[in-house]
Formats: structure tokens, sequence, C-alpha cells
């Protein structure tokens, strides 16, 4: 007998286009983040990510976990046209995602040990969102931009004119 393919979950096309598919998609986003923030296997993950870090240097923290996000999961495009969004646990399975699963891992890998996370798209026109990163509540910092698919610092974010927010 054939061995039977493992399932990896997604949500797959089933959000209006525009404004409010992103709006949707953000909060498709914030609901994985809620979910598996509590998944042992995420949070054992970032903890040993964070091991070597002295306690309460809470940007260093969400930097090392930023990093690792960037250096161990692949930047992959969605299937053409269709848009495309995995749970954090499938990432880690596939090692790869575009930067809303992405987003979605670092946002989960964060929340579980202890920051508060939001999710930001971005674009260059109204309506018309191309992009979107993580943001987390950094103790005397405020809200810092963690972006994994360009190699950028920690608190870069585009400059682009439109922006919507999800807070999870």
């Amino acid at each position: 007998m054939g061995q039977q393919a493992s399932t990896r979950p997604s949500v797959l096309g089933l959000v209006p286009s525009g404004a409010p598919g992103t709006r949707a998609t953000l909060r498709l986003m914030a609901g994985l983040v809620r979910r598996y923030r509590t998944d042992q296997r995420v949070r054992d993950l970032a903890l040993r990510i964070v091991a070597g870090i002295p306690g309460k240097a809470y940007p260093i923290e969400l930097d090392f976990l930023r990093r690792w996000v960037q250096a161990n999961i692949r930047y992959t495009r969605d299937v053409h046209s269709v848009e495309t969004l995995q749970t954090p646990t499938a990432t880690l399975d596939i090692k790869q995602g575009d930067c809303d699963d992405q987003a979605t891992l670092l946002g989960a890998l964060a929340e579980s040990i202890g920051f508060n996370v939001r999710f930001v798209a971005m674009g260059r026109a109204a309506a018309r969102f191309e992009h979107v990163f993580m943001e987390a509540e950094v103790p005397g910092r405020g809200w810092v931009a963690a972006e994994t698919t360009e190699n950028v610092p920690l608190g870069w974010r585009p400059q682009w004119h439109y922006e919507m927010v999800e807070v999870v």
C-alpha cells in the first residue's frame, strides 16, 4: 500500500479581494497566533531561541526570534493568484512561507514568551496591500516592527503610504 500524504492546515483563497480581504486575512493570522501561542512545540522553540539571553532583555529576545525565523524559514510566494495562510506548525514543518506565514509564526513565538503582538499590512496604494509584518510591544520602546523577509534591522518598516493594523 502507498503512503498517505500528510495534510498541513492552511486557509486557501477564502477571503474577499481588496481591503476587506486584507482585514479578513489579518484576523485569521491573529486567530492562529492565539491558538498556537500555547502550543508546546512553539513555546519550546521560543525558549530555546532566547535561552542564552539575559532575563528581561526584551528587545534582544524579539530580535533573536525575528532572526531565527529569517534564517530558518525560506521565503516562498503563495500559489499564483491565491492567498494562502498556513499554521505556525506547518511553517515549521516545511520551513517555508510567505510574509504572512512568517509573521504568523513569529507572532506565535513572541506571544508564547509574553510579548503582545499585532500585524501591520502595508501597500503603496489605497486598498492594495502588498506586505504584512509583525510588531511587538516592547517595554520602554512601544510597538517595534519585526520584519522577517528582508535583511533589515529590528524596528525597520516599509515607508509605504497605506497601512492596516490588527491586534492579536
